[in-house]
């Protein structure tokens, strides 16, 4: 039996008007920003429905009109440290229009009144300035998309809307208002417009974090749909936590109404400290152990916090080094609560998150997200973080290859080799050519052109960082990791 309208036993939402233009048909959109408008629904607070912009044709039968635009999200974690499981038949988008075959229905709702809102998820490349015309049936950019949507608006002398891009780029709106002003000038649309872009529509930075691993796969699908009584093509999973943190004003509150039914929906004139949070505490720390639990054996998050040991240090150093060097005035209690929320996250037994996933670039990952907060750490104590020296010297570890084949780099652990994707594999290839520790640990501290600064200048870190890396080359990682825990 599929999922379709005949399963709800409440359909008063299928009734209500379209209020949401979203470009993207992806689980995060579904997973998330969706999941908060249903909600808001069947509270009876937002009261619209979503029209969704499908990019690509997929060909085959359309998933979404076969099972009357419904589909199934099963949420599964722990909150306050009590696992949760609820599966919710989703029922916020109305239709779903193909960019294809469909641009002028599209334009088409441009000219409905009720729509206040448009949404957007085109992952990060599809926030780029393409010099296109946007008379194109359909333009191939989204931004151009919007911008054609846009003024087929301001041509119907219709109110102007709340965009909020929720791709993962510091400042979205920022950038996507930008683009769209540029298209403006590329495509010669006259001063009126450009005007009415600027005074009557709102663009939104937003920041999204909720891990939404879409489909499940093999027996764990059958065992779910088992479970549900019904088959969902659309069926996605997603964990308990969610977060999405919009940045605007009085009127951007007003028309998003679906804030009141969820805490997750954050609106606020600055959303930086949710950025640096999930950054810091969350990015930040998985960037940092991911070499430690992956050299210590385990394959994914759940597994590397169900050992005490790993679990105790990074607490530690979630709580005790990160949080306290968060470049970002930050309340102690609002990085503690969000750190708790962080542990719930990592012990999640629902999700398989690969350790081996997370390397991925994993030196513009330390780069970026890690490297402020070894400095800011110094700046505030100046003392050697010595959690944060670990997880750096396994990063050190896991970055030596023993081994190119077809230009890509692999490294060693127990016998077997593992792929190192990052564009510093060749660079590390060349520096394990030297195998003593301490060469290494110099080379690569000293490279301004990897941190943007001289590690090496930093009190003792060189220093640690050698000891602990000599120590993980001859004893092993979590043994090198095991000794701090004990004095911990």
């Amino acid at each position: 039996m599929r999922l379709t309208k005949n399963l709800l036993t409440e359909t008063s939402t299928l009734q209500l008007p379209e209020k949401v233009l979203q470009f993207g048909t992806g689980v995060l959109l579904r997973g998330l920003c969706d999941y908060f408008i249903d909600k808001a629904n069947k509270q009876g607070i937002f009261n619209g429905r979503i029209v969704v912009v499908k990019s690509t044709d997929s060909g085959g039968a359309d998933a979404f009109a076969e099972q009357d635009n419904l589909y199934t999200l099963c949420v599964r974690g722990i909150e306050k440290g009590i696992p949760t499981e609820e599966n919710i038949i989703c029922s916020a988008i109305s239709r779903v229009l193909s960019a294809q075959s469909e641009w002028n229905a599209i334009l088409e709702t441009a000219q409905n009144t009720n729509i206040e809102i448009v949404i957007s998820n085109t992952t990060e490349v599809g926030l780029q300035y393409v010099e296109e015309s946007i008379r194109q049936t359909p333009p191939t950019s989204f931004p151009a998309k919007l911008t054609a949507w846009l003024y087929e608006r301001f041509q119907a002398k219709q109110a102007g809307v709340v965009i909020i891009p929720t791709e993962l780029i510091v400042g979205n709106g920022d950038k996507l208002k930008d683009i769209v002003l540029k298209l403006c000038v590329y495509n010669q649309l006259p001063a009126r417009f450009t005007e009415w872009l600027e005074s009557e529509n709102i663009f939104c930075n937003s920041l999204v974090d909720r891990i939404v691993p879409g489909k499940p796969k093999g027996e764990a699908l059958i065992e779910l749909q088992n479970s549900l009584g019904y088959d969902d093509e659309l069926l996605a999973v997603a964990e308990t936590y969610r977060l999405w943190a919009i940045q605007g004003n009085e009127k951007v509150k007003e028309i998003l109404t679906f804030a009141d039914a969820d805490g997750g929906v954050k609106i606020a004139k600055n959303i930086e400290q949710y950025r640096e949070l999930k950054l810091r505490m969350l990015n930040g720390t998985h960037t940092l152990m991911c070499g430690i639990a992956y050299l210590s054996g385990y394959q994914t998050v759940k597994e590397a916090l169900a050992d005490d040991m790993i679990e105790k240090f990074t607490t530690n150093l979630m709580m005790s080094e990160i949080a306290p060097a968060i470049p970002y005035k930050i309340d102690a209690k609002v990085a503690q609560r969000y750190g708790r929320d962080v542990l719930d996250r990592f012990r999640n037994p629902y999700l398989d998150h690969q350790w081996i996933s997370i390397t991925l670039q994993y030196t513009m990952k330390m780069q970026m997200r890690n490297i402020p907060l070894l400095l800011n750490y110094y700046k505030e104590f100046n003392t050697v973080p010595q959690y944060f020296t670990r997880g750096f010297a396994a990063y050190l570890l896991f970055m030596k290859a023993v081994k190119v084949e077809n230009g890509k780099y692999f490294g060693e652990r127990e016998g077997e080799s593992y792929p190192i994707q990052c564009d510093s594999a060749a660079y590390f290839y060349d520096v394990w050519k030297n195998p003593k520790a301490e060469e290494v640990v110099e080379t690569v501290l000293s490279n301004q052109d990897l941190w943007g600064t001289d590690l090496t200048l930093l009190k003792d870190f060189a220093e640690n960082v050698t000891t602990h890396l000599s120590n993980m080359m001859t004893i092993g990682v979590k043994e090198v990791v095991s000794a701090l825990n004990v004095y911990a």
